[in-house]
């Protein structure tokens, strides 16, 4: 029979120590599914709860959770974490865990066990070596990964794999620990380790590369800077040097957000669905240096990998994680440290250099950004060039998903945080989505910016999990969620965490009852047009049996008759339907173009 909550106050259990740890790093709270194995961390929860300490939050799928601790870290800097329990637990949040992987998210990510006197011996759901390996599996998606075999181990693990969420190279850390391990009792006397010296950070760096750095940035004629999603806390000094050195800045798509769009120095996104203006920013003959910081010039950020504009001989690669520079071998230098303060050097470098033409370059920009009227689109701010301008202003019905684009950043406020799912609402929203900032950076969050994607391992559904993570991490700003009809019908169960959570999520469908990114690569391709319809389904109505309050969305007009003030702050999401015209091509043209180069 269980104990009375009340007698388990005196007594510390391993999963309470493990919640303690959480709690010394400010984390409010861990994402889950529960299940027999993983009871104990629950039990845990349930009492920290009480005293107000994190607390549980349920998915209803634990890929979903492992997506909504991804939204809460990127708002926070605070690692996300997420629970399983064993077997089919565990599995499902492989999906999550990568794409956090490869995102360079930090998830601490804790899946349960059978006790350990059952290992091999056929227990119900068993994920041990001897049964389906859940650790074996998770050893190809973490940066940190074992099994706790025994509570002289456990501390000491755990702290490891805080502490691998801390390392430049971030990403997912995951402890597998036995059910009778997990209820084993430890000294009262709390964390043995002091988190706060442990996960201090050296700003280390290479002085002899920074030092080159200074000296090719001196004396290039043209330099354009390319922002990746590594600069979230560098992204005030850099722009303060390129305005110094009257530089072009440009961003991956990762890096989409972190820039106001309307910097007068900015040129718009390289990459997967950018701007033409950011590729001739490139290739002007002029330009003699380029500079990529905090990115991994991967396939959307280099985009595919283009030796004419990109990955060349005049590249130079700024990053903290070695990782990141193994992708650029013919960059004339790579230089490693902490990103600000490589930056930081530089301008003090400059400053000697260029005394005289530096009259505060960067209060004359802010004043003049600061001039622009609040919701001004005219050409007179915006410093890039957009495909199909006329769609963006198109007053036609069924509403092109271009001007969707420009009215949601119309209507909503401008500390608006936009996630944007995989497939054609990533395309849109990277290319038409451009939120109004006065500050001449748009990073609101810890460690992201205004707008948000899951790139790289891009993992359908993300956005609809990391939205209510996000939303939670985030109280004092709207959270829109842009996503399809086809991940809605993968992961649209997850909406049901924002009501119980009384989370004031707007979730945004395009609907064009297809599996779109899949229906317009077939016809750009010319492949055969198979697999991707969908159903004709009322969203709203499917919100509504949820408790979500939707709207259908046809036109413009309909946009404007929405009361956008009570929706972001009803207790409470709300999701709109739109329905998009089917037959706008979505700016996938750089990965169709990879695709085809495979073959």
């Amino acid at each position: 029979m269980n104990q009375h909550p009340t007698e388990k106050e005196n007594r510390l259990e391993a999963a309470d120590l493990l919640v303690r740890y959480l709690e010394a790093l400010g984390v409010e709270y861990v994402f889950g599914v529960p299940g027999g194995a993983i009871e104990p961390l629950f039990n845990a929860l349930a009492r920290s709860e009480r005293r107000g300490g994190p607390r549980v939050v349920v998915a209803r799928h634990e890929t979903g959770a492992a997506f909504m601790a991804d939204g809460y870290a990127r708002q926070t800097g605070k690692p996300g974490v997420c629970c399983a329990t064993t077997g089919p637990g565990a599995t499902n949040l492989i999906t999550g865990v990568s794409a956090a992987y490869e995102n360079h998210t930090p998830l601490l990510v804790i899946t349960a066990q059978t006790a350990l006197t059952h290992f091999g011996r056929g227990a119900f759901q068993e994920s041990s070596c001897t049964g389906v390996n859940t650790v074996g599996m998770f050893q190809y998606c973490t940066r940190y990964n074992t099994l706790v075999s025994h509570i002289d181990q456990f501390e000491h693990k755990l702290v490891a794999a805080i502490m691998a969420t801390h390392q430049p190279e971030a990403g997912p850390a995951h402890l597998s620990i036995p059910l009778d391990l997990l209820r084993q009792p430890v000294p009262m006397s709390g964390p043995a380790y002091d988190l706060a010296t442990l996960l201090c950070q050296p700003s280390l760096l290479d002085g002899d590369a920074v030092a080159t750095l200074c000296q090719q940035i001196e004396s290039a004629k043209k330099v354009v800077f390319v922002i990746g999603e590594g600069c979230c806390e560098s992204i005030s000094i850099l722009l303060e040097l390129a305005a110094m050195i009257n530089a072009v800045v440009i961003t991956t798509p990762h890096g989409k957000g972190l820039i106001n769009p309307y910097h007068p120095l900015f040129r718009g996104v390289v990459g997967f669905a950018g701007h033409s203006t950011a590729r001739e920013a490139l290739l002007d003959p002029g330009v003699d240096m380029v500079v990529a910081t905090g990115t991994s010039l991967g396939e959307w950020a280099s985009n595919g990998w283009d030796s004419a504009t990109l990955l060349n001989k005049r590249l130079v690669h700024v990053d903290s994680a070695a990782w990141n520079l193994t992708r650029s071998p013919m960059a004339r230098l790579h230089v490693r440290g902490r990103i600000r303060s490589i930056f930081e050097q530089v301008i003090e470098y400059v400053r000697k250099c260029r005394p005289q033409d530096i009259q505060q370059p960067m209060a004359s920009l802010q004043s003049s950004l600061a001039s622009t009227p609040h919701h001004t689109r005219g050409e007179s701010v915006r410093h890039f060039r957009l495909n199909e301008e006329t769609r963006y202003n198109d007053d036609a019905v069924p509403i092109k998903p271009q001007r969707l684009m420009h009215e949601l950043t119309r209507l909503f406020p401008p500390s608006t945080c936009f996630l944007a799912d995989t497939g054609n609402s990533v395309a849109w929203a990277i290319h038409y989505l451009h939120p109004c900032d006065r500050r001449l950076a748009g990073k609101r969050g810890a460690s992201a910016g205004l707008f948000r994607s899951c790139l790289e391992f891009s993992a359908m559904g993300w956005a609809i999990g990391a939205a209510v993570g996000t939303a939670l991490g985030c109280q004092d700003s709207p959270v829109v969620c842009l996503t399809g009809d086809g991940s809605l019908l993968m992961s649209g169960q997850e909406l049901s965490v924002a009501v119980q959570e009384r989370l004031p999520v707007i979730f945004i469908i395009l609907n064009d009852s297809a599996l779109g990114m899949v229906k317009h690569g077939q016809r750009l391709a010319h492949a055969e047009p198979v697999g991707f319809k969908l159903p004709d389904i009322d969203y709203s109505a499917y919100a509504g049996a949820m408790g979500v309050e939707g709207h259908i969305i046809h036109s413009v007009q309909d946009l404007e008759d929405l009361d956008i003030d009570t929706m972001c702050m009803r207790k409470g999401p709300t999701l709109l339907d739109v329905r998009i015209d089917p037959e706008e091509v979505p700016p996938i043209g750089a990965r169709i173009k990879v695709l085809g180069e495979a073959t």
